[in-house]
């Protein structure tokens, strides 16, 4: 697949993040802001999002290898994404009316939305995973995030231009909207990429394609590498996710930033992670395996969770900002590490099972975001409880994440070793019965 290829398949994951962050961004501060409703809220709804992926991400992407064709499942899950984006939307009339009625109907919208990014962003991550060379992977991996980034950023400052004056239907046409040119890019996007040919994992065994998921399932997580690289992504994404409720509140308690100085933070952090995969995209291509960045990336990650615990006693603003940027930086190393890993870990089988991979590491990542994001902000208001000084339930937390980091990075290095003597097994294993047949 050359680059272009690549590049192109990159926009459909900046659509899947267009018609998403609609929930997370403007839906949200509409629900806590306009209806004045807890933000207990949209948070259930995000779990739901999150949640469903669970189950329907190794289950849609088994399918999506039984049917060995991807594009339909990634054009598929886009038209279901984009009718829960309009649902969720179209909820929130009806919320301000009658609450219960339109909590339940944006959940049910909620659970249409990730079932949609399942069967999409799935298929989608494994025709990439076959298709891209080993070089290219830590390349791909960098395209199709950073794509997806810039697809957030543009999606929220046109969807904030046309919300003014704010109406509900305003809210349900852009909504609509984004779906709409979120599924024609897809479709353009997809044009010929597959140019009719089977997948890889056609060339199996007929039996094998015939296997049913929990048949499936069971190959897969038995596979020690793929086993402990899905509690290496829990962790690392669990780790994480459990700033993005607390970096911002954190800088005001500890050093007295406003919410504007907060804001440009976050576009510090931001900005760091995507220096930190451009860098490791750069570099990946031409030395080290990917899981030893991702190990080097929670490493990094790591130390600067330390340094934000110390931050407090230094009292220098100018050093936790650049702790921050850091921090962004290591995450960036971490995010390629990862996401290539998962390529590689599923690119280089021929096996047929491509998508179910992709679907185990998907759900642990989505889990682990969905749960990290809860607790790291439930964490502080507990250690804050307990604690003499509300910065030091802050600091607490940041210190569980260092430890979360650390222990992420020995199951990255623990997956390579294992995938290491795997390939040694089944290469003495292929040459064993020729041997005995000489």
């Amino acid at each position: 697949m050359s680059w272009w290829q690549l590049a192109r398949l990159g926009l459909v994951q900046a659509a899947l993040g267009a018609v998403v962050v609609l929930l997370t961004t403007t839906i949200n501060r509409v629900i806590i802001v306009e209806l004045a409703l807890p933000a207990m809220v949209p948070g259930i709804l995000v779990a739901l999002h999150f949640g469903v992926q669970l189950v329907l991400r190794p289950r849609l992407g088994h399918s999506s290898d039984r049917s060995g064709r991807r594009t339909p499942w990634i054009l598929g899950g886009l038209l279901v994404c984009a009718l829960g984006g309009v649902g969720v939307a179209a909820s929130i009339p009806v919320m301000a009316e009658h609450t219960l009625l339109g909590v339940a109907l944006a959940s049910l919208a909620s659970i249409v939305l990730g079932a949609g990014v399942s069967a999409s962003g799935t298929p989608l991550l494994a025709l990439i995973s076959e298709r891209a060379r080993p070089e290219q992977r830590a390349g791909a991996a960098a395209i199709t995030w950073i794509l997806m980034i810039v697809g957030i950023i543009i999606t929220a400052a046109t969807s904030g231009a046309l919300l003014d004056p704010f109406s509900f239907t305003r809210l349900i046409l852009i909504a609509a909207g984004i779906g709409g040119v979120g599924l024609l890019v897809g479709v353009l996007a997809t044009l010929g990429v597959e140019r009719g040919s089977a997948l890889a994992g056609s060339t199996v065994p007929r039996a094998e394609q015939s296997e049913s998921f929990v048949a499936s399932l069971k190959v897969v997580w038995q596979e020690p590498a793929a086993r402990i690289f899905a509690g290496f992504i829990f962790l690392a994404m669990f780790a994480y996710s459990a700033q993005d409720l607390i970096l911002e509140p954190f800088a005001g308690i500890a050093f007295g930033m406003t919410p504007g100085e907060s804001t440009k933070l976050s576009g510090m952090h931001h900005g760091g992670v995507l220096a930190g995969m451009i860098v490791t995209a750069l570099l990946a291509t031409r030395s080290g395996q990917l899981r030893h960045w991702a190990a080097a990336g929670c490493l990094a990650s790591a130390v600067t969770y330390v340094a934000l615990t110390v931050s407090p006693a230094i009292g220098d603003p100018g050093y936790f900002r650049v702790t921050v940027a850091l921090l962004g930086l290591a995450n960036g190393v971490f995010a390629i590490g990862a996401i290539g890993s998962m390529m590689s870990l599923t690119g280089d089988r021929t096996d047929g099972r491509a998508g179910l991979r992709l679907g185990v590491f998907g759900a642990a990542q989505a889990i682990a975001y969905a749960t990290g994001t809860m607790t790291g902000a439930a964490g502080v208001d507990v250690a804050r409880s307990l604690m003499s000084s509300p910065v030091q339930g802050y600091l607490v937390v940041f210190s569980v994440q260092a430890v979360l980091f650390a222990a992420s990075a020995v199951l990255a290095l623990r997956s390579a070793s294992s995938e290491r003597a795997n390939d040694v097994f089944r290469t003495r294993s292929e040459m064993l019965p020729a041997a005995l047949q000489s």
